[in-house]
């Protein structure tokens, strides 16, 4: 039985999620269907980004992971196929997939109209579009017959933190659902960069001199998240409640 995971940013007080299941269903009713989350902040492209990096791999090969965060769907923005490490990937290309695509992956556009439903809104693509898709692709349908390459898919810009001689600078790129402030700069990196030298860590004011190993070891922590990205939290509360600390805050992890 094949697997489709949904990420989506919108929410779950409208049917749109339910609808997007339902036209997969109508076309495969055996695929199993995984929700990884409607909540993505609205149109928050980057978020949506940096999520799918963190959960595909997970999933067995094979599986098919359709990622809508649109704000500009109906526009000229192309819809996309490809194929990274055995996974399969269906969304827009407005950046969503930055993160995922390399040199060598090949993308396609989708614009068979045989592998999408009769009426294409304009504002409805994850409905039309994209869970069609997915429903055609977990029958084994290549990418490539989707539609013709696309060789210059949308790359969002600062998504990966910047290394100098003794600094790296990155951002906060989202909050989790206990108010932690997740960046953009995974320990990998850190260690790589500090090769056993002491370092320190400020975002808001707030200074580390090191990183803990769980957000119970102080007040207000760095951490290594569970997916290996530096992430500040306050303990029994929300750091997004109690500190002034937003989206695209800086980030430095400068040696001492």
């Amino acid at each position: 039985m094949k697997t489709i995971t949904l990420l989506t940013d919108f929410g779950s007080k409208g049917p749109y999620a339910a609808i997007m299941k339902g036209v997969i269903l109508s076309i495969n009713p055996v695929v199993r269907i995984i929700d990884v989350t409607h909540e993505v902040d609205p149109q928050d492209v980057r978020e949506g980004a940096f999520l799918i990096c963190e959960y595909y791999r997970y999933f067995e090969r094979g599986t098919i992971h359709v990622a809508v965060v649109d704000p500009t769907v109906g526009s000229k923005r192309r819809p996309v196929v490809f194929e990274k490490d055995g996974h399969f990937f269906v969304g827009p290309d407005n950046g969503l997939f930055t993160l995922l695509i390399e040199g060598g992956t090949r993308v396609y556009g989708i614009e068979n109209s045989k592998y999408m439903l009769r009426a294409v809104s304009a504002t409805f693509h994850g409905r039309d579009v994209f869970a069609p898709a997915s429903a055609h692709l977990s029958f084994g349908v290549h990418p490539s017959a989707f539609g013709g390459p696309v060789t210059n898919p949308v790359r969002l810009t600062r998504m990966l933190p910047s290394i100098g001689k003794d600094t790296i600078r990155g951002q906060v790129v989202r909050f989790d659902r206990f108010g932690n402030a997740i960046t953009n700069i995974t320990m990998n990196v850190v260690r790589e960069f500090s090769q056993e030298r002491r370092f320190t860590v400020t975002l808001a004011g707030m200074s580390f001199a090191s990183v803990s190993r769980s957000y119970f070891e102080q007040d207000f922590t760095c951490v290594e998240g569970s997916s290996g990205y530096l992430e500040f939290g306050y303990f029994r509360g929300s750091l997004r409640e109690v500190r002034d600390v937003k989206k695209g805050d800086p980030v430095m992890v400068k040696l001492d």
